[in-house]
């Protein structure tokens, strides 16, 4: 099939990549010249695991191209993504405005034959029948366009474009450093749609992975499908990430009560995670969630909720306590080292997650600025950052290249970002470098006895 994916952000790129990977026709559109010049090489403008394989595959077997030419990429694609980023205002509510320039773009360039428009982007609920109306504006505009530029007298009729098209909402549940891992091994896909045409265009556009044809393991059942309206597409997306935040902030609670009584979250997690109503994913206690998902979308359902007369009081309550909870790091190291004034401090990680180079809305963030406003000096190693020398958005922080050059003078270590080279790094060594061997386990990642024997003294939170 042919498709286009116009925004080429983490969902757009890997959407597009992926889908060409399967054999479909792909044209992934943005409207930076740089990124798609880089693209076209072959190389990923992001850091995420197996990707830049499948885009050099795909490029290889030439299924998918790169361009910054809407109107090319609308008359190629059968089926179009709209999967353009919807960041966060200040009030909470997200920012559509790229979607509504993409939705007016598709319909200013729509010229017969059928299109199923599609919803990657997580977006409010009730956006499926705005970007109709918008494409339908874009259509509007063209008409004008039109007898504007064909001399046709304003008491005529308008020329009609002859077009047919749906809106489907196919939200994306993708993790950030599994993304392309995800794509073929989806626990579901939700479609979301009033076209029985379009949601079976749909249905055959994503027939290999339903199959399990890219899957890990191709023995299991076919994927789920589950067709919705779009409301309750566009909600189950919300929904499913704000019960996730939620279920972490419940643990860290439990974490905060476990160290005033003695007990060790891990192994309660374990008890509980047992369960089968429950499960044990999510149940790991740190210092709080981050990303460029969990805030936002949380405080996009609160938004929305308040916008119809309701206050989602459980969900703002995860917000608070996760807001809480990225603060226990320097709490516990106050309570370790005193005075922070005049300490060096070193963080073990600075993206949100391990196996990216994410650091939008990362708790490493607000840890910096608060060491800094308590007058420590902060050094920190990132895999990934350290690598590629980014510092977008970084300051007060001196990014080492390695671990050791990291622990070197420093009066504590904290753990902030699980990688897995971090289980791994040689403990011994960097204990004798620092001024006093303290590691708060921000993430509950590492052995604690191990580290008493490396001789750290050694935190975690809820142990």
């Amino acid at each position: 099939m042919r498709v286009c994916v116009i925004g080429t952000g983490y969902v757009g790129l890997v959407t597009g990549a992926c889908l060409a990977h399967i054999g479909h026709d792909v044209i992934c559109i943005d409207n930076n010249e740089e990124k798609v010049k880089l693209m076209k090489s072959g190389q990923s403008p992001i850091f995420e695991p197996g990707l830049s394989e499948i885009m050099h595959s795909a490029i290889q077997a030439q299924k998918i191209e790169f361009s910054t030419d809407l109107a090319a990429g609308v008359a190629h694609g059968e089926i179009l993504f709209i999967a353009v980023g919807t960041p966060p205002l200040p009030t909470g509510e997200s920012d559509t405005r790229y979607v509504e320039a993409v939705a007016r773009g598709i319909g200013e360039n729509l010229n017969g034959g059928y299109k199923v428009i599609v919803n990657k982007s997580t977006v409010p609920i009730g956006s499926g029948d705005w970007v109709r109306m918008l494409v339908l504006d874009g259509i509007a505009e063209r008409q004008k366009t039109l007898v504007t530029a064909g001399g046709v007298s304003s008491d005529d009729k308008l020329p009609e474009i002859v077009t047919e098209f749906d809106v489907v909402s196919n939200p994306e549940f993708l993790r950030e450093g599994s993304a392309v891992h995800d794509t073929f091994n989806p626990d579901r896909i939700v479609l979301g749609g009033n076209s029985q045409r379009a949601v079976a265009l749909m249905e055959q556009l994503y027939a290999p992975i339903v199959q399990r044809k890219y899957a890990d393991d191709q023995s299991l059942p076919d994927v789920p499908i589950l067709a919705t309206d779009l409301s309750s597409a566009e909600m189950i997306k919300y929904a499913a990430n704000a019960f996730l935040a939620t279920k972490i902030s419940f643990i860290n609670e439990v974490a905060n009560i476990c160290d005033r009584v003695g007990a060790d979250v891990t192994q309660v997690a374990k008890g509980i995670g047992l369960d089968s109503r429950i499960g044990k994913k999510f149940l790991q206690a740190g210092i709080g969630w981050g990303g460029s998902c969990f805030p936002k979308d949380v405080s996009a359902l609160i938004h929305t909720a308040d916008d119809y007369g309701y206050e989602a009081q459980l969900m703002k309550a995860a917000v608070s306590v996760n807001e809480r909870q990225r603060l226990i790091a320097l709490e516990k190291l106050q309570q370790v080292l005193k005075i922070l004034k005049g300490k060096t401090v070193g963080l073990l990680g600075l993206t949100f997650k391990p196996d990216t180079d994410d650091l939008r809305d990362a708790p490493a963030l607000i840890l910096i600025e608060q060491l800094n406003r308590l007058g420590a000096k902060v050094k920190a190693y990132d895999p990934i950052i350290s690598q590629t020398g980014m510092r977008h958005g970084l300051s007060g922080v001196l990014v080492e290249t390695d671990a050791e050059r990291l622990a070197d003078g420093c009066d504590a270590l904290v753990l902030v970002t699980e990688w897995q080279q971090f289980s791994t790094l040689d403990y011994v060594k960097m204990a004798k470098l620092m001024a006093h061997p303290v590691i708060i386990d921000g993430r509950n990642f590492l052995d604690p006895e191990a580290m008493i024997r490396a001789g750290f003294q050694y935190v975690g939170v809820g142990r």
